[in-house]
């Protein structure tokens, strides 16, 4: 391949099923993607990134030897991407690679910090390209979140002047943009996207997901235990937050059905419903009226979640859901090019973090170059 300037995007999100690379171009304003390729994620390095997700089973041994382990994973998606796409270390300007994250501590009381792992070192040295990784500190050091990061992408690349659009991202966790159609930018998490989904799934049917939502569409909605799982003090907070395993995991969903005789596919069903009811809760709440709705990432692929989420927008008057293919970006790989132009952003020393949708003190120049 004869083009230069290339980025490549590595991204591995909190279900933890493979390391998504892409590799894309920025010119005229726009992006362009030359080619992607995903890299399965091994059911033993899975359990043991879900050990260092945990609390209290800390062990700095397992830290550092997975920590090495996915830097191997993230090169060979890298080299494999390159390689099938005949690009050579001297066309990639960086490649930006957000890790996977094993804790994420929101400030409260204490400084908030968040950890992601896949060494960066260990990246450079096998692809011979530079790699700029740690993207959330820099915003944490000035009180911010450290997430979600994605919406100053979302505002660069899918902002429509006099449009109020909602981008909805559902990975592991779930989270909003907000783009009001002139020059302001909000967003946060809105609580569990597919990670108990897939965990549920993966303890009944030794799945890593519910294919389209096959087996959660055969269940019934306990309303009940909705309404206690809905009591979790993380969906009445106000933003700016953000979220992840700490708050939402098997351990905790196992302590709110202990008092309820379920079959599992009515708690799978009623976990699709907590998804779709609390994203929609948090787009009616912005007493804001919406143009256009656009969904990406993994639950883009969930029938029964997105049929539901449509049905509860519709409830509240909302618009239903589009594709971000729509606005010109295929779903799957949002996030992974949103790290390729973080990783621009870096190289280039411009900021790459939006205080209104972190809580950080200031903008900043976010990432370490490896």
């Amino acid at each position: 391949m004869n083009e230069a300037n290339i980025y490549i995007g590595l991204m591995s999100g909190t279900s933890i099923d493979c390391v998504d690379a892409i590799a894309v171009t920025f010119s005229d304003g726009k992006i362009h993607i030359l080619g992607s390729h995903s890299e399965a994620i091994s059911t033993q390095l899975k359990l043991d990134i879900l050990r260092l997700c945990l609390p209290g089973t800390d062990s700095i041994a397992l830290c550092a030897e997975t920590d090495n382990v996915l830097g191997e994973l993230f090169s060979q998606a890298s080299l494999t991407l390159m390689a099938q796409l005949n690009i050579s270390p001297d066309q990639v300007v960086a490649i930006g690679s957000h890790g996977q994250t094993i804790r994420h501590q929101p400030p409260n009381k204490v400084k908030g910090f968040s950890v992601q792992i896949g060494n960066p070192s260990l990246i450079a040295a096998r692809t011979k390209c530079a790699v700029v990784a740690d993207f959330r500190r820099a915003d944490m050091a000035l009180g911010g979140q450290g997430a979600p990061l994605v919406p100053a992408f979302h505002q660069r690349f899918f902002h429509e002047q006099n449009s109020c659009r909602v981008i909805i991202n559902i990975g592991g966790i779930a989270n909003l943009t907000i783009l009001d159609g002139g020059d302001q930018c909000n967003g946060f998490d809105t609580g569990p996207g597919n990670m108990l989904l897939d965990a549920w799934c993966f303890k009944h049917k030794a799945k890593n997901y519910d294919d389209k939502g096959a087996w959660g569409a055969t269940g019934d909605v306990s309303k009940p235990l909705l309404n206690q799982l809905k009591k979790h003090p993380f969906f009445s907070m106000q933003a700016p937050k953000s979220t992840g395993r700490e708050d939402f995991n098997l351990r905790w969903l196992e302590q709110q059905i202990e008092n309820f005789d379920l079959k599992p596919e009515d708690i799978q069903a009623t976990l699709i419903a907590l998804t779709a009811e609390t994203i929609t809760a948090a787009i009616a709440a912005l007493n804001q009226s919406i143009d256009d709705i656009f969904i990406c990432g993994g639950g883009v692929f969930n029938i029964e979640l997105i049929n539901r989420l449509n049905r509860s927008l519709y409830a509240c008057n909302q618009p239903a859901v589009k594709s971000t293919l729509d606005i010109g970006l295929d779903p799957k790989w949002v996030e992974a090019c949103a790290f390729a132009w973080l990783a621009k952003r870096r190289v280039e020393n411009k900021t790459g973090n939006l205080p209104a949708v972190t809580g950080a003190s200031d903008t900043a120049v976010l990432g370490g170059l490896y």
